[in-house]
């Protein structure tokens, strides 16, 4: 199963410290939280992933086409213009699959996924992330609980500020009935991403059209009974602040970061 990760963002609201890389190349610790998101997925067994570029997209391709030579040492002759890896120095993150995929500069969330379609397989489902968020969500289960209702869309939600889309649940305590994008106030689960998608919720996107994920994708959905919400009681947390970008780096750097299991 493919991992889909939107990072092509501006992300005007972090810009005091992403002014020269875009939002998901912002280090946490010594990598970027992109990193971070994709080694999480990769700890539960999944290493395809495909990156939704925008922004300084140039950035996020010198990361990783250049990844092994930075990671690794190098043997070097001088005089002869000759260099090589050397192999013995191991590499926790060979076997990953990246895909690089250039997504447009203004293009909204629903779309960047809908320009992803071709990478998808006919039959796969796919799960499908933020750039800029991180947490101790348990992969394995929400894949199972995902596969276990049937429906087109699952969302993980939790319980963050209030600033952050609310999700109105039914009964059943799965279904979703109401998605409310950054309301003034909430005090239930909100949208923490970490979505497991089916392949036919690709043709509820429209091609010609710019729309965001979060906005008329999402109301289809509801409106259908197509959305279930996987409840995640734990750690959660986005990076849209400098005061964030702080707390992230600051759980790193005191060895208190919930997310890393490696």
């Amino acid at each position: 199963m493919k991992t889909v990760i939107l990072c092509g963002g501006y992300g005007t609201r972090i810009r005091d410290v992403s002014e020269d890389i875009p939002k998901p190349m912002i280090p946490i610790g010594t990598k970027p939280i992109l990193w971070h998101i994709m080694k999480y997925y990769a700890e539960f067994g999944y290493h395809d992933f495909i990156l939704c570029m925008g922004y300084k997209s140039d950035v996020i391709k010198d990361f990783f086409v250049n990844y092994e030579y930075r990671q690794s040492d190098i043997l070097l002759t001088l005089g002869t213009q000759s260099e090589r890896v050397i192999p013995d120095v191991p590499l926790d993150e060979k076997g990953w699959n990246i895909v690089l995929a250039e997504t447009g500069l203004d293009t909204l969330t629903g779309t960047r996924v809908k320009r992803i379609e071709k990478y998808i397989g006919n039959d796969e489902d796919f799960m499908l992330t933020y750039g800029d968020g991180v947490g101790d969500i348990d992969i394995r289960k929400l894949v199972e609980f995902h596969k276990s209702h049937g429906k087109l869309v699952t969302v993980t939600g939790v319980r963050p500020p209030g600033r952050f889309g609310e999700l109105g649940i039914g009964d059943d305590g799965v279904t979703v009935e109401g998605f409310n994008e950054k309301p003034q106030a909430t005090g239930g689960f909100i949208n923490g991403g970490f979505f497991v998608c089916k392949r036919e919720f690709l043709d509820l996107l429209r091609p010609e059209e710019n729309v965001m994920l979060e906005q008329e994708p999402m109301k289809k959905l509801v409106a259908g009974k197509e959305l279930k919400v996987f409840k995640h009681e734990g750690f959660w947390q986005p990076m849209d602040t400098s005061r964030e970008y702080a707390l992230l780096n600051d759980l790193c750097k005191n060895n208190k970061a919930p997310w890393v299991k490696w």
